[in-house]
């Protein structure tokens, strides 16, 4: 009896230090629905494997001089341009970016440059918003300004029933003020806040290790305001047969998940939200996560969708991305993981996911237009 009660005590206390180290980084939040689908599913084998590399892109980033902000600038436009034309995805199209450009680090030149840059075919821009203390009416005012500003100005963004329309990533991760403490919001009712001013999909999550992120994980799915914080912790699988309502938004979700084959100290899986960076460079073991989490659209498992994320204007990336090969390597792992798999690999901008995904939730396939 004593061997036993040894025996169990150990297991104890190897299970409470366990939970702790998951609450270091807040993995607790979202470990066991992350454990339930691995045991459970459900699973998705793709057909066809749609990514987007959604960019925090931030020229002004850390409060830089206009000429540094506009070198950076310069840097990533030159380096993109090179680099993407030298990758090719299941219908010859080269990689596109998403530009998620922050409202208050407007400048009218560095927009210029960044639409024509657009123009060329080489990405797209949605809407960035770092806030704090702020109001439901004061960020949907800010919020659909910017969007005229950037349709009107800079030919920027879509249009439908006459107004701007556009996705949305917060600032800070603090969503519909998901933080404990408030900071980075303020707005309790922030995702009404944004259907008002034209926004009709948001790609903030995830969020991990954040405390911002939600229980709910690699999913794609429809939010309604409650009037509390964190809203989108709840909301309704998108599924095809089943539309949105004009008081709901959609949230695409990148991939969640623990990378077993990487551990800290040889003891404890890393976090792998889909983070593309200096420090989380890409691999085709991350690849086979992403495609693993089985991000899709329920009734239609055959569309896997993966949003990445990145800040690619600081310093250490801009040097990682086009001088040691970090873009390169992500664009070359995706592509040979598809074709290894028999997979259609779809580069797309975040609007392109966006109607991607309408389609298929509308019951349609979505458009496969091949490049020369």
């Amino acid at each position: 009896m004593n061997w036993l009660l040894a025996i169990l005590s150990v297991l104890a206390l190897d299970a409470a230090v366990f939970w702790l180290l998951l609450r270091r980084r807040n993995i607790h939040i979202w470990f066991l629905p992350w454990l339930r689908r691995q045991l459970f599913g459900p699973f998705a084998r793709p057909r066809v494997l749609h990514v987007v590399l959604a960019d925090h892109w931030e020229p002004y980033y850390q409060q830089v001089a206009k000429a540094h902000a506009h070198e950076r600038v310069r840097r990533w436009i030159e380096g993109y341009e090179q680099l993407a034309p030298k990758h090719r995805d299941g219908r010859g199209r080269h990689p596109v970016h998403s530009y998620f450009y922050p409202v208050e680090e407007y400048d009218e030149e560095i927009l210029d440059r960044l639409a024509e840059h657009c123009r060329r075919g080489f990405g797209d821009v949605e809407i960035h918003l770092h806030h704090d203390n702020d109001t439901h009416d004061h960020t949907r005012d800010t919020l659909a300004n910017f969007a005229r500003l950037l349709h009107r100005r800079h030919g920027l963004l879509r249009q439908r029933d006459g107004r701007p329309v556009y996705g949305f990533i917060h600032g800070n991760w603090a969503l519909d003020n998901s933080r404990p403490d408030g900071r980075w919001c303020g707005v309790d009712d922030e995702i009404d806040a944004l259907l008002q001013s034209g926004c009709v999909y948001d790609m903030t999550l995830p969020s991990a290790p954040s405390d911002t992120q939600t229980r709910r994980i690699n999913s794609i799915y429809w939010t309604r305001e409650d009037g509390r914080p964190r809203s989108h912790e709840h909301g309704r699988d998108a599924r095809v047969g089943a539309s949105g309502s004009s008081d709901e938004l959609l949230m695409i979700q990148g991939p969640l998940g623990l990378n077993l084959r990487n551990r800290k100290a040889g003891i404890m899986p890393r976090v792998d939200g889909g983070e593309i960076s200096a420090d989380a460079p890409p691999d085709e073991t991350r690849v086979a996560l992403w495609v693993d989490a089985g991000v899709h659209v329920i009734g239609a498992p055959e569309h896997v969708f993966v949003k990445l994320y990145t800040h690619g204007l600081q310093e250490k990336n801009l040097e990682a991305f086009f001088d040691q090969g970090v873009l390169d390597r992500l664009y070359t792992s995706l592509e040979e993981y598809c074709a290894r798999h028999g997979i259609d690999l779809r580069y797309e901008t975040a609007w392109e996911m966006y109607q991607a995904i309408l389609s298929l939730i509308e019951g349609r396939e979505p458009e496969r237009r091949v490049y020369s």
